[in-house]
């Protein structure tokens, strides 16, 4: 059995018994022990059925456990009491799942690294690697979610929105890269499993649409040297023509549906950059445009404000940007980095290198802190020659 196997059938069984009933941490540990025992009995031959044979397995191996508990007896009635087993669309069990995963108990970093966990099949490891923590503190974290919920049963699906918005941050905490497991990648994977879940839901297809048109950016976005490249001076012969396309075409199946939403005006926003022969060619103006529509529908999510400040600085001047980024907030993370930004389109060199040093000193990474802190200094060089 190959480790592509085990890593695309895992997640399916899993979900299947959790859809029948079972609680979150006996699944996992009946699913773990049907692997080994077809580790033990397969010899290198899976069945011809082997996502079958494995569900069999795990959820006789989940009853067994079952019965053996304390409570036998009030465990055998719940389990009689239990749907019978059949068939079911992997859809509506990757939903399930990925539901359960984005439990509203759970705090969204908790959430994120359960759905890596029990849906994307990565290691603990590896997700460990990816949020920069040692192996045993993820492990601890993962354990207290399984925890938490246990007794937190769903019926069905639940709500979609919250699971939309566990990826959404799982893809932005990976889109800036770190660890041997490509966490936006898998963010857009299972992204696109909830999309053919739920068809009918433009938002599903336009936070589908929004990380391809970020992703595939992704190659131009540091240099050879590994050091981060602004988008107006990134190659965008590197972007990924193809997968622009696609984001484009799932925007427009999302946006004829006429039901708007934050996801479908990100990646409305996105595909203008993406659709800019350069940077001098972006489509400010229209841009602007669907800020407004997005402060409409997040009106107090101030990273939309400072994003739109930043196109106001473009459509109606530097000043007049700067104008809007000093009302907010100034603890509210990139404010800085915004400021030094428009601070330099205005000519200020002095305020903008002061900015930029503020914005390196509460970087999310060193990256960024390395990019800001080059900044300052060039625009420090300039100010003395």
């Amino acid at each position: 059995m190959g480790d592509h196997l085990l890593r695309d059938l895992t997640p399916q069984v899993l979900s299947v018994l959790v859809r029948r009933g079972a609680d979150f941490a006996a699944a996992e540990d009946a699913v773990q022990d049907a692997l080994l025992e077809a580790l033990r009995r397969w010899d290198g031959d899976a069945p011809d059925d082997p996502k079958g044979w494995l569900v069999t397995v795990a959820w006789r191996k989940f009853l067994d456990a079952r019965r053996s508990a304390s409570a036998r007896a009030l465990r055998e009635v719940a389990v009689r009491r239990e749907p019978a087993p059949g068939p079911a669309g992997q859809a509506d069990d990757t939903l399930l799942l990925l539901s359960r995963c984005c439990h509203p108990s759970l705090t969204p970093a908790s959430a994120i690294a359960l759905t890596l966990r029990a849906v994307g099949g990565l290691t603990t490891a590896q997700i460990a690697q990816a949020f920069m923590v040692p192996e045993s503190t993820m492990a601890q974290r993962i354990s207290r979610a399984k925890k938490t919920l246990v007794g937190a049963g769903f019926a069905a699906p639940g709500d979609v929105r919250a699971v939309l918005r566990v990826l959404y941050l799982m893809f932005d905490r990976g889109f800036a890269g770190g660890g041997e497991a490509d966490i936006a990648a898998e963010a857009i994977r299972l992204t696109r499993q909830l999309a053919a879940s739920v068809p009918g839901d433009p938002e599903a297809a336009g936070l589908l649409a929004l990380m391809l048109l970020h992703h595939a950016r992704r190659a131009a976005r540091t240099d050879a040297a590994g050091e981060l490249v602004p988008l107006a001076l990134q190659d965008r012969s590197l972007w990924d023509a193809a997968m622009i396309s696609e984001g484009v075409a799932l925007l427009q199946g999302a946006l004829v549906r006429d039901r708007l939403g934050e996801y479908q005006v990100q990646a409305a926003i996105a595909a203008l950059h993406d659709d800019a022969a350069s940077a001098e060619e972006t489509d400010w103006p229209q841009i602007l445009e669907w800020y407004d529509e997005l402060v409409e529908l997040a009106p107090a999510n101030p990273v939309v404000a400072l994003n739109r400040a930043v196109a106001v600085g473009h459509v109606d001047g530097p000043l007049a940007g700067l104008r809007l980024v000093e009302s907010l907030d100034a603890n509210l993370p990139r404010r800085d980095a915004v400021a030094a930004y428009l601070h330099e389109r205005a000519g200020n060199l002095e305020a903008a290198a002061r900015s930029y040093a503020a914005a390196a000193r509460t970087a999310p990474s060193s990256a960024e802190m390395t990019h800001l802190l080059k900044q300052a200094a060039r625009l420090n060089r300039a100010r003395s020659d």
